[in-house]
């Protein structure tokens, strides 16, 4: 017993010795506990991220609050000492400080949590960590409506919810609203197609369509506005060079909105086709 308390003496003693025992300890602990939780499979689910997040966030909240408690009587004394230049520290770490806050909010409103889709000015992505400094997102290709992830990571400073709004797409997913665009050059009467646009999309869409209602009334519920209905949305408008834009808008399941827009302009050019046939160049030179 007296050689415990003589070491417990020595380490009070020797303040970074202590330090750095208590860094390696709770690191080492750190690792083996998300070891533990990664286990041996290739791809990490959402609740494994979940719980991983948190034992980082909690490694780090005990390293700062055991560190605060050896070196408290020397903080107290090194900070009445800068009360002087407490200004110039206070714009020096302006980026620090919000990221704190914007921590803070972050948590306060919880606008996010770890899995969801966010977009955040012009990036979008799932998020798979986050702590007081920084958000880490896996980014995905939302701009170009892809919904595919492209490989990177992107890691977000906290500050940055204070100079963009925060758009929460989680439910976007497992269905999305997806927008097609289709020009013709030739401004001819394409209303005689839309019926037979809509009977190409109820064949596609008949496996998931009851789901997809389903699936919109429950975001409609959730979000507590009128959203456009779950049935296809076909629309004729004109430029002002004389093309026509048909605009059609679906609600899919987001791994296959890009797999359903290939099929929906396969169709389209197929029907136009067989209603407006090109006539050949020899044949208009021969006329």
């Amino acid at each position: 017993m007296e050689k415990f308390n003589a070491v417990v003496d020595f380490l009070f003693a020797h303040k970074m010795l202590l330090s750095t025992l208590i860094l390696v300890v709770v690191w080492l602990v750190r690792r083996v506990v998300l070891s533990y939780i990664r286990g041996d499979v290739a791809f990490i689910t959402e609740k494994q991220r979940k719980w991983m997040s948190r034992t980082k966030n909690g490694a780090f909240t005990i390293i700062v609050l055991l560190l605060f408690m050896l070196w408290q009587s020397e903080i107290s004394e090194f900070a009445l000492s800068v009360t002087a230049i407490a200004v110039a520290i206070v714009v020096a770490s302006k980026e620090i400080i919000l990221c704190f806050t914007g921590s803070i909010q972050r948590a306060s409103s919880r606008s996010f949590r770890i899995g969801d889709w966010i977009e955040v000015g012009s990036i979008s992505g799932e998020v798979i960590e986050h702590n007081m400094m920084a958000t880490v997102i896996q980014e995905i290709a939302l701009q170009k409506s892809h919904y595919h992830y492209t490989g990177k990571t992107a890691t977000l400073p906290n500050s940055m919810f204070f100079l963009y709004p925060v758009k929460n797409l989680n439910f976007m997913k497992r269905y999305v609203f997806h927008d097609i665009t289709i020009v013709v050059p030739e401004f001819v009467n394409l209303f005689p197609l839309i019926p037979q646009i809509h009977e190409r999309i109820e064949v596609h869409f008949a496996h998931f369509m009851d789901v997809a209602r389903r699936y919109n009334a429950v975001i409609e519920k959730h979000a507590g506005v009128d959203l456009p209905g779950a049935d296809p949305h076909v629309e004729i408008t004109s430029t002002a060079a004389g093309e026509q834009v048909v605009h059609i808008k679906i609600f899919c399941p987001t791994e296959r909105a890009t797999y359903l827009e290939q099929l929906i302009r396969k169709d389209f050019m197929e029907l136009y086709e067989q209603k407006y046939p090109r006539v050949p160049v020899e044949m208009m030179a021969q006329a």
